[in-house]
């Protein structure tokens, strides 16, 4: 299968960059076979789309997390397909029947917050089901019955495939349902798919595929429906090297989609994979977007050479998110990698305040008198 063309034939071409909200999605679900399960705190309504007559039934839900948006885009590539009335369409809509919510948090996602209007994280209320977005999603689970869940996220830029200088592209857990973290075989399912996902995935972005931490929280969505002994896969789409807009992890997100899927009609899906899915290496915390190295700094009136690193903070600016490096760390840096890193190679650091990094500060200064560094990067 040419996952690559497909992905180009059927991408989206309306939904692009990381800020996506509920008046850029209403277009696409127009003649679809919507229903509005709830409204979000400011009234929005949160759209279920069901597509399919399948005996395996797979319920979808995207932007959970207002601010993460990577994951919708690629729902609706997958969704282009679904429509494309070809002999690959067919057999999936004939095999699966998909309830998709492709925006569950609609408050956040016109803030560019995790949060909802409430500021409350929603996937840490599975229990208490405080907001109507989280007894939205709960009452769906409970009237469609789903025999797979995705739990579709993005993650930070700050993560790499294990301690590698690799950035975690995308990554996946299949999510515990007791602190013990056993597995059982509902866990087992949700692992087999994540092992076919990531073998396809490993041909396009080679150990670029992370696995996340598995701490058990009876709160978080995917902890609790794999505790109610429904096999559920969390992803995470991540950083890509130098895709701030996450256009490149979209594609492989679909191409994740469409390979797990395969996997259900192609393979004994009893068949125990733990092993291969253990194989994947976990998230670990080890970038920066941008980290300095060998900068000549006056240190409580020393000079020394430093290494510092800054981040990128969104910002949300006429409805365009805007990306600001601000200095996040100075020092301490040995484990670290940056997306971008530059090589001071010992000239002094200076600024138009202390010529000192200062942490939370703008990633705007200059190295050795002529090198000027604006917004982070080399101007």
């Amino acid at each position: 299968m040419n996952y690559i063309q497909l992905h180009q034939q059927y991408k989206e071409a309306s939904l692009f960059g990381r800020y996506i909200t509920l008046d850029d999605i209403e277009p696409l679900l127009e003649g679809h076979r919507l229903g509005i399960v709830g409204k979000s705190i400011h009234g929005k309504p949160i759209y279920k789309l069901e597509l399919g007559t399948g005996k395996i039934r797979i319920l979808m839900w995207s932007q959970m997390h207002g601010n993460e948006s990577t994951t919708t885009k690629a729902l609706f590539d997958f969704i282009n397909l679904l429509n494309s009335e070809t002999d690959l369409a067919r057999k999936l809509l004939s095999e699966f029947t998909f309830c998709m919510i492709p925006m569950l948090n609609p408050d956040g996602s016109k803030l560019y917050t995790r949060e909802n209007a409430n500021g409350i994280d929603l996937n840490r209320d599975a229990q208490n089901l405080s907001q109507p977005e989280s007894v939205a999603l709960r009452k769906i689970f409970d009237n469609f019955k789903p025999d797979y869940c995705y739990n579709l996220h993005d993650q930070r830029t700050i993560y790499g495939v294990g301690r590698t200088s690799n950035p975690a592209t995308v990554s996946f857990l299949a999510p515990a349902y007791n602190f013990e973290r056993d597995v059982n075989d509902v866990r087992i399912k949700a692992m087999n798919v994540i092992v076919a996902m990531n073998d396809t995935l490993q041909q396009f972005i080679p150990n670029q595929v992370g696995r996340f931490d598995d701490s058990f929280n009876l709160n978080c969505v995917g902890d609790t429906f794999q505790y109610l002994n429904v096999p559920t896969i969390l992803f995470e789409a991540g950083h890509f090297q130098r895709d701030y807009e996450r256009e490149m992890t979209r594609k492989f997100i679909f191409i994740a989609l469409l390979s797990g899927l395969q996997y259900f009609y192609e393979n004994d899906i009893v068949v125990n994979k733990i092993d291969e899915y253990v194989k994947i290496p976990q998230n670990k915390v080890v970038f920066y977007d941008f980290v300095y190295k060998n900068a000549k700094i006056n240190y409580d009136g020393i000079e020394k050479n430093l290494t510092f690193a800054a981040q990128f903070k969104e910002v949300l600016k006429n409805d365009k998110i805007s990306f600001e490096a601000q200095i996040a760390q100075v020092g301490d840096l040995e484990d670290y990698h940056g997306h971008v890193e530059i090589d001071a190679e010992g000239r002094s650091y200076t600024d138009d305040a202390d010529d000192f990094p200062k942490i939370d500060s703008k990633a705007d200064f200059i190295l050795g008198g002529n090198i000027r560094i604006v917004n982070g990067n080399i101007a």
